[in-house]
């Protein structure tokens, strides 16, 4: 609750309901911040807010009683602007929330069509941002000072955070939470709200249709079967090999399934077991590489810090809650 105390170690989210305000968009950081626990504790605290408390209508029609007013912005580590249904006149009380967040060094974040209330706030001028593709068109001609970024599911500069329409939104919040709690803990919570693990941003928004299967099914089979085996040397040919069709064929319709090229998903994927053995166990660096399918050590640095801007040391030192000597 605003103006009151809170147990040592928690994060405290303030979640903007700009009316109408979008449900699902309103449900997506509860439901995710709401699941992470950190030895046992609550990892985040999270607060739905809107300018006048009380009913606040949203774009399925029905009323939500919001019980907190934007003083919840002010004792927030964290603040989300939740899609609404209109894109234009931003009440003011909320765009003034807004700045004082940003000056206040909060990170500050937007799913779906919030974008455009952060961008009529001024905190997106001369930054990356996205937004829902359908309304992307909108965004740049009314904000031509905003980079906006094509066919991406989230996009971070600096402590804004954008993400597209919808799912994306989980996304977004997943990157967060991996940022602040590491990939294990990221992972978890994924699982236990029965969504995808984390994806990277830079994954398009939406992925074409794809042509019917040959044999009537997806890659998921291959998907579950490669995670099984990331500690071997998989290839285009081993995965076509088993989804039982052509390489050719293999890397249209897998990209029309994930977003991805088969090769991208499965760097993603290493990459990710590694991050998980660095924060849960005390393997050597060159361990982790191999049990990751990463090769060696440098080649886990170098793909490691591409993506995280840490060493695997630094990695394990932020995250790991283990005693490990191993250094690289």
């Amino acid at each position: 609750m605003p103006g009151e105390s809170r147990p040592q170690g928690v994060r405290r989210v303030a979640v903007i309901a700009a009316p109408p305000v979008s449900m699902f968009n309103l449900a997506i950081p509860e439901m995710l911040f709401g699941k992470v626990e950190i030895d046992g504790r609550p990892g985040y605290e999270t607060v739905i807010c809107a300018p006048d408390p009380g009913p606040v209508t949203t774009t399925g029609g029905l009323d939500l009683v919001v019980p907190h007013g934007l003083d919840a912005v002010a004792a927030a580590d964290t603040v989300v602007l939740a899609g609404s249904g209109s894109s234009t006149d931003t009440d003011p009380r909320i765009l003034d929330a807004l700045r004082g967040a940003a000056a206040d060094g909060k990170r500050i974040a937007s799913i779906c069509t919030g974008a455009f209330a952060l961008a009529e706030a001024g905190l997106l001028d001369g930054r990356a941002a996205t937004t829902y593709w359908a309304y992307r068109q909108r965004l740049a001609d009314r904000h031509p000072s905003v980079d906006l970024q094509d066919d991406v599911l989230f996009v971070q500069d600096g402590p804004v955070l954008t993400s597209s329409g919808y799912a994306a939104g989980i996304d977004l919040c997943l990157h967060v939470i991996r940022t602040d709690h590491g990939a294990a803990v990221a992972n978890t919570v994924a699982r236990l709200a029965l969504v995808a693990p984390v994806r990277p941003g830079g994954q398009t928004q939406f992925t074409q249709t794809p042509l019917p299967p040959e044999r009537g099914a997806s890659f998921a089979d291959t998907r579950a079967w490669a995670m099984a085996h990331l500690d071997e040397p998989l290839g285009l040919t081993d995965l076509a090999r088993h989804a039982g069709v052509s390489v050719r064929t293999l890397s249209r319709r897998f990209h029309a399934e994930t977003g991805v090229s088969p090769l991208q998903w499965l760097l993603h994927q290493r990459v990710e077991r590694a991050k998980e053995l660095l924060e849960t166990t005390p393997l050597a660096m060159d361990q982790v590489a191999r049990a990751s399918g990463l090769g060696t050590a440098d080649s886990l640095r170098g793909h490691l810090t591409r993506r995280t801007g840490l060493t695997p040391s630094a990695y394990r030192a932020s995250f790991n809650r283990l005693t490990a000597d191993a250094t690289v």
